[in-house]
């Protein structure tokens, strides 16, 4: 069958048959009818056809009548296709016409609910019964008779319910000057005559009926017996103006009255009787519509696409004279004694003699449809070779819609579908929405006939989609057929539908089992593993595992593939069949006109764009994907109606989708728009392609495909597709080698990520298989598209950060990532999926090998040591803390040590279990740790222990170094060469530090051994004192501190003064006690321990005498007065003058002599005031004990 669109003919498609891409396709219903009783014929045509309860009837121009009786195909057959064997052939009676020209059978009209026939064959109808065409009525005969019909559109006449009256059905017969209505139930009754002669074709709805004679269009009221004269059927027949529009004609038969259109025939439908009826005025515009129409197509010309040829409409005007030479105008009033045509099987009896002026009109054959309730389609046109046009008018004569135009007048004409925005009947309701007109025609191609259909939407208005026209030719031409004049095609709607099936329909949507490891031997891949890459080695290494383990599991039960198979074809057989109620015939043989099922017509779109069905790699390179992108395009937003559409949506989606897919991976050089790749995307989203069949095209990805035990079942059209493609388009060495482009990655990435969301959706099958293989080819594709990244952490919406995202929220394929992980060196990735799990342990073990050196590709794991003692304040498990915790210690001590010291853990630990497990574990680590327990704990118990640790430290690197000894020394010289003021010593140190262990341990040996921690007593003195006395004169704030605590002042100043020259220092040293002099700055000390005044006094005398040995003269003198003049409370004037060197001026101590003399002189005054006051106080207490005595009075004593 040949299917191609009317606009343009291409001279390829007449040579091979072109895809079924068009809205109809024909199906065989009876091949080599047996026209001849003998088979000596050639010369005899189908002129009608019907059907009705599995009957066939076909007419013949031999004047037979063929019945066939239809026999159901067998149920075990799913292609099955009924046959039909030859019942009767019937002759009927018919009276022998004045001419010698006999058409045959004309007509068959069938009276399904009066179970009769009414045949017209060689201008007499002739009535039977059915099914079985017995004669019934007698010799009831009507002739001469043009054409039977009329029956009403508006009811099922395929229906055999009888009404409770066993009402008859009403029918129309055509007589040469009248037509009949008549109504046929146990017989047949004439009913009414109307007055309109030469009809040749009806059509009606209810009491409306639309005619039309050789000339001209009318519109009757059977009922009311009236007429609305429309238009001519050619536009160049002017002898018909004069009738056309304007008034409603009385046809009853009596009074040629005109009635004047003033009142809507719709109001005279309910009006009175049928006598008042016939009177009533009507107010149908319809002239004024032909004028108002005419000007506004002049004003907006080609609004519709459909013009309409000027001179279809017009208005009305009195009829012109007529020539003599021209065929007389037919006025179709009784008072009309014009000749009435002959019947139009002979119309050259009485053929007009055209006028020498005016060129004569075509004589045209009429055609009347009714696609809806409301509106008829008639068709006029200039001449049988030139375009045609149809019209619609409703019931009340008024045009409804833009026309639609047919490239050449046409030869018959039916419309199928209710059309969309048109409400349902009962008759309708389950009809197709889309309305068709499809035209028989013969075009030209080429300068040679060929006869087909042409469709076209009839129920799209201008802007509601795109008026696009198919040519259809019957099977028999696509074989390029050698007559002279090809045969013509027969067109018909039948009453009853037929039904249809559609064997490639459940081939393609039948589900089936893909396998896309079927075509390639398992054991030949796995025999080459060390001839390839190791990660796709490892990949089919856990393909043949999996393979084993399903081999050697439990296994499904015998012949569950089989079953499937057959419950999946079951299921498809119900969206192979379709129904029809349009017919078509050429020569021998009869069709269904059916509509095209939507995967099929989609599919054979697909094909044509690809050339045939056959797929290689070059027509994958060489597709043209704009064309697949906006077939795709088109279903976007579509919403499918019924269960068939909806599968034909996903089955197309899923197929156009892999095609396009494989395109990509068969081009190299061809870039694709970002937005088509988009596009299809959402196809095979929508479409709901198992993603596994995507994977399996994809080398270097089909291995991660995880197909489990009851497999892959994907539509047969798209399984094909996929088997082609991996068994002769895939190469093993493609399989091994090849890494996909960065477009198909990144389409992958996309495509997979959106199946990922789709976890937990009631609707996918085999899920756990299918997720699986979803998140190892996910992972492997980040894994490919970060491979080229810079190392680092991940940055914004990067790869990586969707690589992180993916094993964050976890994958269902848990050792297949840990595996790929690991193949590609992505520990800290790795890691990650082990914190999706949970598991503490290996998260640690991976920062393990990743901190010890171990290889991570992209350098991800950034201070990898505070990261762990991070996490390993979130664990539970004590066993996994103390484990690392000891590791990270001995790696680095200070944070190690955070980790057991950190109260805010999730495990903690008693402090001397702690020090036993560095102990033993990371000895390096427990000075830190005891340093955090008396320093920031102020555990004093560990204080020993530590300041052991420092000395051991000092004394060592002592002992060991020259040049730290060297250090020492010269920190003494360099602090006594300062001059006053300066800092104390401790400050000078610290200010001055060198960044290496011993120093920083001396320091703390300082604050631990003359700190504030009020510990004197908590440390062995003597013990320190030992170890250090080999290096007293390295170690001098040691000895003075320890000096201090055993009370050795005098020492202590003396090293102070003269070892150090920190005067500061001693001054604090007197103030304090000696207890604490390296203090921290916000320390204090108990009021209970400092020391007396006294004592502080004697110490004040002690460091005076020091102060007068020092060397240097200017610094004696500057301390020494600086000394007194602070100080000199705690000193006696009488003292510090005898011991003051008589060579001093006055003036070095009198800052001190009148500090002194004042303190005397205030001395002297508040004794001499307390005297006062003590004086006063004795006056007070004489004066109140008088008091006491006087209020007493004497007493008198025996």
């Amino acid at each position: 069958m040949q299917l191609e669109s009317a606009e343009a003919p291409s001279t390829e498609l007449q040579r091979s048959p072109a895809p079924e891409t068009g809205p109809y396709v024909l199906r065989s219903l009876l091949e080599d009818v047996p026209l001849s009783a003998d088979g000596d014929r050639d010369d005899i045509d189908i002129t009608c056809v019907e059907f009705l309860d599995q009957n066939l009837y076909v007419g013949t121009s031999a004047s037979e009548l063929l019945h066939f009786v239809q026999i159901p195909p067998d149920p075990q057959d799913a292609a099955g296709q009924p046959s039909y064997i030859l019942a009767s052939r019937l002759l009927p009676a018919y009276h022998e016409p004045a001419t010698a020209s006999r058409p045959g059978v004309q007509q068959i009209l069938l009276l399904a609910k009066v179970n009769k026939a009414c045949i017209l064959c060689n201008w007499t109808v002739t009535f039977y019964s059915l099914p079985e065409l017995s004669p019934v009525f007698g010799t009831t005969q009507i002739r001469p008779c043009n054409w039977i019909g009329g029956l009403d559109l508006n009811t099922d006449l395929a229906s055999r319910e009888q009404d409770e009256n066993n009402t008859p059905m009403t029918v129309l017969v055509s007589l040469n000057k009248k037509m009949r209505v008549i109504r046929i139930g146990e017989d047949a009754r004439p009913v009414r005559v109307i007055d309109f002669a030469g009809s040749t074709i009806s059509a009606r709805r209810e009491s409306f009926a639309c005619v039309a004679n050789t000339r001209s269009y009318a519109l009757l009221d059977i009922d009311r017996l009236l007429k609305i004269p429309l238009f001519p059927i050619s536009s160049l027949d002017d002898s018909q103006s004069g009738s056309i529009g304007g008034r409603v004609e009385d046809i009853s038969g009596s009074s040629a009255s005109n009635i004047s259109r003033s009142s809507s025939s719709a109001q005279a439908r309910h009006s009175g009787g049928a006598a008042d009826d016939r009177s009533h005025v009507r107010s149908t515009s319809l002239g004024t519509f032909m004028s108002s129409t005419r000007r506004n197509s002049q004003q907006r010309p080609d609004q519709s696409g459909r013009e309409t040829p000027e001179g279809l409409f017009r208005e009305a005007s009195p009829a012109p004279a007529v020539s003599p030479l021209r065929h007389p105008s037919r006025d179709p009033s009784p008072n009309s004694n014009k000749a009435l045509p002959p019947p139009p099987s002979d119309p050259q009896s009485t053929a007009p003699t055209p006028s020498l002026s005016t060129p004569a009109p075509v004589y045209l054959k009429p055609h009347i449809a009714s696609p809806t309730p409301q509106e008829f389609l008639l068709v006029t046109g200039t001449g049988l070779r030139d375009p045609g046009v149809g019209m619609f008018v409703n019931l009340e004569g008024d045009v409804t819609r833009p026309t639609v135009e047919f490239d050449v007048y046409p030869e018959e004409l039916v419309v199928d579908g209710r059309g969309v925005g048109v409400d349902p009947i009962p008759t309708t309701f389950d009809d197709e929405e889309e309305g068709f007109v499809l035209a028989s025609m013969g075009r030209d191609f080429d300068g040679r006939l060929r006869h087909g259909l042409e469709i076209q939407r009839w129920d799209l208005n201008p802007g509601e989609g795109e008026m696009e026209k198919y040519w259809l030719e019957t099977p028999q031409l696509n074989g390029n057929t050698t007559e002279a004049e090809p045969p013509r095609i027969g067109l018909r709607s039948i009453i009853e539908q037929g039904e249809i099936s559609f064997p490639e329909i459940v081939k393609k949507l039948c589900l089936r089992r893909f396998q896309p490891f079927k075509t390639r031997s398992l054991d030949t891949s796995t025999l080459s593993l060390h001839s390839i890459d190791s990660r796709t080695a490892s990949s089919l290494e856990r393909v043949s595992g999996e393979r084993e383990l399903f081999e050697s599991g439990e296994s499904l039960p015998k012949g569950w593939e089989d079953q499937r198979d057959q419950e999946e074809l079951q299921f498809a057989q119900r969206f192979g069949r379709t129904r029809t109620r349009i017919v078509a015939w050429s020569g021998k043989n009869i069709w269904w006109a059916a509509r095209n099922p939507l995967a099929l017509r989609l599919d054979a779109t697909l094909d044509d764009m690809m050339g045939d069905q056959t797929l290689t790699n070059s027509k994958l390179r060489n597709l043209e994907k704009k064309r697949i992108v906006e077939l795709i395009s088109s279903l976007c937003g579509r919403e499918a109606r019924t269960e068939t559409e909806f599968l034909s949506l996903g089955y197309i989606r899923q197929r156009a989708g892999l095609i396009f897919f494989l395109s990509l991976l068969a081009s190299t050089a061809e870039q694709t728009l970002e937005s088509d790749y988009r596009t299809f995307e959402e196809a095979l989203l929508e479409g709901g392609l198992d993603p596994r069949v995507v994977l399996s095209v994809v080398p270097g990805l089909r291995n991660e495909i995880v197909e489990g035990q009851s497999g892959i079942w994907i539509y047969g059209g798209v399984k094909d597709i996929a088997d082609i493609f991996i068994a002769d388009l895939m190469t093993e060495s493609s399989e091994s080698e090849e890494t996909p482009s960065q477009e198909v990655l990144h389409f992958l990435r996309r495509f997979l990520s959106a199946w990922r969301k789709k976890k937990g959706f009631g609707s996918i099958a085999n899920e756990k298989e299918v997720f699986r293989s979803v998140d190892a080819a996910l992972l492997l594709v980040l894994l490919l598209l970060d491979s080229s990244s810079q190392p680092g952490p991940s940055k914004g919406n990067s790869v990586r950060a969707e690589l992180y995202d993916l094993v964050d929220h976890g994958v269902d394929c848990f050792e297949r990532a840990v595996s790929l992980l690991e193949s590609h060196n992505r520990l800290y990735v790795l890691s990650r999926l082990y914190q999706s799990r949970k598991l503490a342990r290996e998260v640690l073990a991976t920062w393990r090998r990743i901190v010890e050196g171990g290889e991570d590709q992209k350098g991800e794991f950034r201070d990898g040591e505070q990261k762990v003692r991070d996490y390993l304040t979130k664990i539970r498990n004590p066993v996994v803390v103390q484990e690392y915790g000891v590791w990270l210690a001995a790696r680095n001590p200070k944070l190690g040590v955070q980790v057991f010291a950190d109260n805010k853990g999730q495990v903690t630990f008693e402090p001397s279990q702690v020090v036993q497990i560095l102990r033993e574990g990371a000895p390096g680590a427990v000075k830190d740790y005891l340093e955090y327990l008396v320093f920031s704990k102020n555990h004093a118990e560990y204080i020993n222990e530590l300041i052991a640790y420092y000395l051991d430290i000092v004394i060592t690197e002592l002992k060991r170094s020259d040049i730290a000894r060297q250090t020492l020394a010269q920190t003494y010289e360099s602090y006594r060469a300062l001059r006053p003021p300066k800092p104390t010593y401790r400050q000078f140190i610290t200010d001055n530090s060198i960044d290496e262990e011993w120093w920083h341990s001396r320091l703390r040996l300082l604050q631990l051994l003359g700190g504030s921690q009020g510990t004197g007593s908590e440390y062995d003195v003597a013990a320190i004192l030992k170890r250090i006395a080999p290096y007293t004169q390295e170690l001098v704030p040691e000895v003075i501190i320890l000096d201090g605590r055993q009370s050795h002042h005098d020492e202590a100043l003396k090293l102070l003064t003269h070892g150090l020259g920190d005067y500061d220092t001693a001054i604090n040293y007197c103030l304090l006690g000696g207890s604490s002099i390296y203090h921290p700055v916000s320390g204090t000390l108990a009021r209970g321990r400092l020391p007396t005044k006294e004592e502080q006094a004697k110490l004040f005398s002690s460091l005076l005498s020091e102060f007068l040995q020092i060397e240097d003269i200017s610094n004696r003198v500057e301390q020494t007065s600086n000394l007194l003049e602070r100080f000199g409370g705690w000193f006696e004037i009488g003292y510090v003058l005898s011991i003051i060197p008589d060579t001093w001026s006055i003036e070095l101590v009198s800052g001190f002599l009148v500090s002194a003399l004042r303190r005397i002189v205030r001395e002297r005054h508040e004794t001499t005031v307390a005297k006062a006051l003590s004086g006063a106080e004795n006056l007070k207490v004489t004066a109140g004990l008088i008091g006491v005595v006087d209020n007493a009075g004497p007493s008198i004593e025996n």
